[in-house]
């Protein structure tokens, strides 16, 4: 550890230690030997998804969360979605992602993942992200499935959703 007052490294000694964010990470809190200052550090498990999205055409590339937050977003503008839900909506995707698939992941069951819970969420956010997932060839197809959500949402009793239960 580097003091950032004086900047001797390695020599300090750790004062208090305790968890933060509900045990995400560990707060210490430090004094540097040769200087007598005190300061904060955090430290937090770093968790390495190896993932792969196998896309449509085949090819490979890295996951990236911030992709899906981008397309939901997306989705979401001028809607009534909040950054909080759509963060939420983000990892309990990520989470069914990592949970079903060890190394490689196809772009399909993660593009259905959030439809699934903008489904829940916001049916206009929702038609929004299927438009364009589902790259419907005519407007028929737009119509139909606007319609079909509009059945479901006049038939859906809102308390009985629960946004973070995976289909």
């Amino acid at each position: 550890m580097r003091c950032p007052f004086c900047h001797t490294v390695d020599q300090d000694h750790v004062l208090d230690s305790r968890p933060v964010e509900g045990g995400q990470s560990i707060r210490r809190r430090r004094e540097c030997e040769h200087c007598n200052r005190r300061f904060t550090t955090y430290e937090r498990i770093e968790e390495v998804v190896r993932l792969t999205v196998v896309k449509k055409d085949g090819s490979r590339v890295p996951f990236d969360r911030n992709l899906i937050f981008a397309g939901i977003q997306k989705a979401c503008y001028k809607r009534p979605v909040s950054a909080e839900v759509i963060a939420r909506i983000v990892d309990a995707v990520e989470e069914n992602v990592v949970q079903k698939y060890q190394r490689e992941a196809p772009s399909s069951y993660i593009g259905e993942q959030v439809m699934y819970f903008l489904k829940q969420t916001d049916p206009i956010a929702y038609v929004r992200f299927a438009s364009v997932y589902r790259e419907f060839r005519d407007l028929g197809e737009l119509v139909n499935e606007a319609r079909d959500m509009m059945n479901q949402t006049q038939t859906r009793d809102p308390d009985q959703t629960d946004l973070f239960s995976p289909p």
